[in-house]
């Protein structure tokens, strides 16, 4: 997905396409996650859509994300199929990781989505690595990492700042604060007012925004990649965000109230985008719900699609695994176990 233009009313309608789109799918992918349709765990996205769609819209095509595990909106926002991400969370062979990642590793490399990532923290440093990559290759693109608050506290996300800030390399940092790491309150995880005060330490800029606010997103990313591809090195952006859901479908909740978060619905990024749209007059309230009802189909036929795609083999295991497979590996291949085994006995 090239970047949007804000500036312009079709691209404003696809910023808010785009939003409803992870909306859709992310409700969802949590109704078949309760069905049992979903094996493993699921961490919605719903309420942090602004971020993920304001981010990606200031990004180029050739431009790198890596993501978290509540990536399913990266995804979509980076400009992946619903339909291969459906088919990769429900395990068919016709999931962009050919049903072996699931929920928490979707990747797309060649459209620069390097993947999202169960290890807290692990994006920054793969976003390092490929900013490197770009700027000893002389590429006009950036690599962007998506983390959480609670990957403020991790050693690799600061080695990865660290790094990209002394070689300047053209990354951009975006940590979304959701205000909670699984279920500790930002507040108990930190001894600073706001995380983008950790960019002091490395002489790089930071900054915190309204991460509920889709424009204001894209405005300081676009700077930040303006600034990156000029050689002026990374920047730290502290997206303020919220997630509607649990930490992960099924968590309980006991470390919030429903009235914290009504407080935050009120500045839902979708409704308040919607709202300015009505009141730019570039959108009334049928439009709205046809645009609704036109991404509820395309979930739709994502679910569809997936349900018929086909399984996998237990063949298929032990392939995507290495670059040359070794032998042993192939002796397992040919015959394996439910157990891992091989039903020929141990190789050799």
């Amino acid at each position: 997905m090239a970047t949007i233009d804000l500036e312009t009313e079709e691209g404003r309608i696809e910023i808010l396409e785009r939003m409803l789109t992870i909306r859709e799918f992310d409700g969802t992918a949590g109704d078949l996650f309760a069905d049992g349709e979903i094996p493993g765990f699921v961490h919605l996205y719903i309420g942090e859509e602004a971020v993920a769609v304001g981010a990606c819209a200031a990004l180029d095509d050739e431009d790198y994300i890596t993501s978290t595990h509540r990536g399913h909106g990266h995804c979509i926002a980076k400009g992946l199929n619903p339909k291969y991400m459906m088919a990769e969370l429900l395990g068919s062979t016709d999931g962009y990781c050919n049903g072996k990642g699931g929920s928490m590793h979707i990747a797309d490399v060649d459209a620069g989505m390097l993947g999202a990532n169960g290890i807290v923290g692990a994006g920054p440093p793969i976003a390092a690595g490929a900013a490197l990559t770009a700027d000893q290759k002389d590429e006009d693109r950036v690599a962007l990492a998506f983390f959480g608050d609670g990957a403020v506290a991790q050693g690799q996300v600061h080695e990865a700042i660290n790094l990209a800030a002394t070689w300047d390399l053209p990354a951009v940092f975006v940590n979304e604060n959701n205000q909670f790491g699984e279920g500790t309150p930002v507040q108990k995880q930190h001894n600073i007012e706001n995380l983008s005060e950790t960019a002091e330490a490395y002489g790089i800029p930071g900054f915190t925004i309204d991460g509920m606010d889709v424009t204001a997103v894209a405005e300081a990313v676009g700077e930040a990649r303006e600034r990156a591809l000029a050689g002026d090195g990374p920047t730290f952006i502290e997206a303020e965000t919220y997630r509607y859901r649990g930490h992960f479908e099924g968590d309980q909740q006991p470390y919030r109230e429903e009235a914290d978060i009504d407080v935050w619905r009120a500045r839902d990024p979708i409704e308040t985008f919607k709202d300015r749209l009505i009141e730019r007059g570039e959108l009334t309230d049928e439009e709205f719900e046809t645009l609704r009802e036109e991404v509820e189909a395309t979930v739709a036929d994502a679910v569809e699609f997936a349900r018929e795609a086909p399984d996998p083999s237990p063949e298929e295991a032990y392939e995507d695994m290495f670059a040359v497979t070794p032998p042993e590996i192939e002796q397992y291949a040919r015959s394996p176990r439910a157990d891992g085994g091989s039903k020929r006995g141990d190789p050799q």
